[in-house]
């Protein structure tokens, strides 16, 4: 194989599964928050600020991938 097909095949695979995870994650939170907010009302505020600070956390590790998929792409 050409080492330029091997590179992006690298980082696409990189980015590929790298934000899976966080996707998924995402998904699971915001399901689990309306559920959270459905049952409880009141704690509406609590639960959202938690959420948010979750979806961040979980947006960063998908922002890593991309950077590994770049570094992939255009250092090695």
């Amino acid at each position: 194989m050409d080492v330029e097909a091997i590179k992006l095949l690298a980082a696409s695979l990189a980015i590929g599964l790298g934000a899976l995870g966080p996707g998924l994650g995402i998904g699971i939170l915001g399901a689990a928050a309306m559920n959270a907010i459905g049952r409880n009302p009141e704690a509406r505020g609590a639960i959202l600020t938690n959420m948010i600070l979750a979806i961040a956390f979980a947006e960063a590790i998908a922002i890593y991938a991309l950077i590994v998929a770049f570094l992939l792409l255009f250092v090695a």
